[in-house]
């Protein structure tokens, strides 16, 4: 027999739900950090659907205020709407990277579908635009620079989501707005897939490939790992994506002609830092010019060990250097150069260690402090939680760790946001909570986590973008903490890593796992003096990818039919000169950066930010790279003041000129 609610149950039942969704609540946790174990699977779309329609309230205020638009009213009022939507995406789409299973990866894809929808209804709002528009034209002279950075960004959002496309166009764009959602979720998923497979082949999660590669003497295993890894999600199975990156590909050009320009990658750049795809050209073809010179006298070194090898009876007459082999004799070349193995270094780069000496290293730089918090909420038992507080005792912030593989976790590093900095209506200051995410060398039954001397520069990388999270000083959250453009955010995540291996911090860190002693200082120097070595393959790899990056988003639609992925790879890494022992550090088909991610014709970035990073290092070592006053200056100009203010201009205010493009080159001994 059928049950009959009555319009009272109905009410009931929507309130008890209401009730039971802890996103729908104020949040009774120590600092307010989500109460993951509260959470679960089916609360997220009906919060999110609640949090939309929240949203669209606060704009339709926006929208009817009979009062004239200004900067309070319309762009502030904007700014800080949409907190339930920000409360649900910031735990969502963090845990959809870290700790999903099925279930989860299809409800982000279908908040995906949601928010996408949302945002093209928000930013396709001719009334609101009207109203934004009229605010950007009108006297800026009594709006402070965040202010004016803050209009400018909503305006540009608005002009770069075709808000002036008549209806039709904006009807097209927002098919083509989904479609990219689905495809770059689909992408994600079969990459993860593919790498999860690779370590049910090999025994290694996909990160520990190169170190396994670097010590691997099989070198038939090494080819078959080399070729396993450098052909995921492409082996015309159900996870291939050969077919859905060439889909995102056409998407994302036709985007950009519908938005007036002639491809993605002019479209992308207009409102960075190096503004146009000719800039970004001529940096990188500089740069594999020189890395690629420097990659083929590398070649010539471990060519000679090879030939040692071939002498012994260990190899085949005529054998020559492969991509598979690039890994193992480099290795073996530092050996003998340098006397230095990761196996010398790794005892002393305990994982705990190294956290608590990018802690040390922050302090004695910032002066501010770390320490370790209890019993608060963690969305997995490898989780770990931090409380950060200034000098004077004030919080900056919640900083969490997850250093560690899993099947549910997609691999790389990253840092994110569970939640934001920004003064809310109130006037209350809401600090960041901030998470870092890698994959490093777990504990085994007899071996605490050690990191390789690459993963201990990570860590510090990371953490650079979390200080960046972390000592925000801004009043809106469009520009708090890493809200800068893609070419300039990676400047002070580079920046960190330059304190991984000073003296004065390894001294603090770097001890032995067994008997506590300090790294000695024969083992530091080995360690600096092999930091330019291999760097003409580091270089290559990374500056062969954002070229790979740039040529497919410099397609049109018309010049992506009918394009053949390995042929066009070929193509232009014949065009850029790379040797065949190399391959860039991502081809298309798992290059998740530009795929499912936000580096689409950005991941030049990476070089391009290094320029000031390693200008601006410079620049410290002229004064004593543990001046106050220089690091004082380095934290209120840029990490205090996130995005409220131009690059460059906060560059030239922090150095007085315009940075070295030689600085980079040099730092990887590229150039003298």
């Amino acid at each position: 027999m059928k049950r009959i609610l009555t319009i009272a149950s109905v009410i009931m039942l929507a309130v008890s739900c209401t009730e039971k969704n802890p996103f729908l609540k104020v949040w009774d946790t120590p600092y307010g950090i989500p109460p993951f174990d509260q959470i679960k699977t089916e609360d997220y779309i009906p919060a999110i659907k609640e949090g939309i329609a929240e949203h669209e309230k606060e704009l339709a205020a926006i929208i009817d205020n009979p009062e004239a638009p200004d900067f309070n009213n319309t762009i502030a009022a904007y700014d800080l709407s949409g907190q339930l939507l920000a409360k649900v995406s910031g735990v969502l789409f963090n845990l959809a990277e870290t700790d999903a299973d099925t279930t989860l990866n299809r409800v982000e894809d279908e908040a995906n579908k949601l928010l996408t929808a949302h945002s093209d209804e928000v930013f396709m709002n001719k009334k609101f635009f009207e109203r934004v528009k009229a605010v950007y034209e009108a006297d800026q002279s009594g709006l402070n620079r965040e202010q004016q950075m803050v209009l400018k960004r909503l305006y540009q959002r608005f002009t770069r989501n075709g808000v002036d496309l008549d209806e039709d166009a904006q009807q097209e764009l927002k098919e083509i707005n989904q479609k990219l959602s689905d495809a770059q979720h689909k992408f994600g998923d079969n990459l993860l897939a593919q790498s999860n497979a690779f370590k049910e082949t090999f025994g290694i999660p996909v990160s520990a490939y190169p170190d396994e590669m670097s010590t691997c003497t099989d070198r038939e295993r090494r080819k078959a790992m080399f070729e396993a890894y450098s052909n995921r999600a492409n082996h015309g199975d159900e996870f291939d994506n050969k077919a859905i990156c060439l889909e995102i590909l056409k998407l994302k050009a036709r985007k950009a002609r519908l938005l007036g320009f002639d491809t993605f990658a002019a479209y992308q750049l207009d409102d960075k830092m190096a503004h146009d795809p000719q800039t970004v050209d001529s940096f990188l073809d500089e740069i594999i010019k020189a890395a690629v010179k420097k990659a083929k006298e590398e070649v010539y070194d471990m060519q000679k060990v090879m030939d040692q090898d071939i002498k012994a009876g260990l190899l085949p007459k005529g054998s020559r250097i492969e991509p598979w082999d690039w890994f193992y004799y480099a290795e073996r070349v530092r050996k003998a150069k340098y006397d230095l193995d990761e196996d010398q270094t790794k005892p002393y780069f305990k994982m705990e260690n190294v956290r608590n000496g990018i802690f040390f290293a922050a302090n004695k730089i910032y002066g501010i402090n770390v320490e370790p918090l209890q019993g608060v909420p963690v969305y997995n038992p490898e989780v770990e939680a931090f409380k950060v507080t200034d000098s004077d005792g004030s919080l900056l912030g919640i900083f969490l760790t997850d250093y560690f593989p899993r099947s549910t976790k997609r691999g790389g590093a990253w840092m994110n946001n569970f939640r934001d900095q920004y003064v809310d209506k109130d006037g209350n200051e809401v600090r960041p909570i901030i998470v870092n995410v890698a994959n490093f060398n777990a504990a085994t039954d007899s071996l605490p986590a050690l990191l390789t001397i690459d993963q201990v520069e990570t860590m510090f990388h990371e953490f650079g973008h979390a200080l960046h999270g972390l000592l925000t000083k801004c009043h809106y959250p469009s520009v708090s903490g890493t809200s800068v453009t893609r070419d300039f955010v990676e400047t002070f995540s580079q920046f960190n890593e330059n304190w991984a291996f000073q003296p004065e911090i390894l001294a603090e860190y770097a001890k032995h796992y067994k008997t506590g002693e300090v790294i000695p200082d024969s083992l530091v120097n080995k360690i600096i003096e092999a930091r330019k070595f291999n760097q003409g393959f580091m270089t290559s790899e990374l500056a062969a990818a954002s070229i790979l990056d740039m040529k497919w988003h410099e397609l049109t639609e018309e010049q992506l039919e009918g394009v053949d992925i390995a042929e066009f790879e070929k193509k232009v890494c014949s065009d850029m000169g790379l040797i065949k022992e190399i391959i860039p550090r991502y081809r298309t088909t798992y290059f998740n950066h530009i795929f499912n991610s936000g580096y689409s014709a950005g991941y030049y970035g990476y070089l391009w930010s290094e320029v000031l990073d390693k200008d601006a290092f410079d620049y410290f070592r002229q004064q004593g790279i543990y001046d106050k006053q220089v690091a004082t200056k380095f934290r209120k100009t840029f990490l205090e003041k996130g995005g409220s203010e131009e690059p460059m201009v906060l560059y030239e205010m922090f150095k007085g000129g315009q940075p070295d493009p030689g600085a980079m080159l040099r730092a990887r001994g590229l150039a003298d």
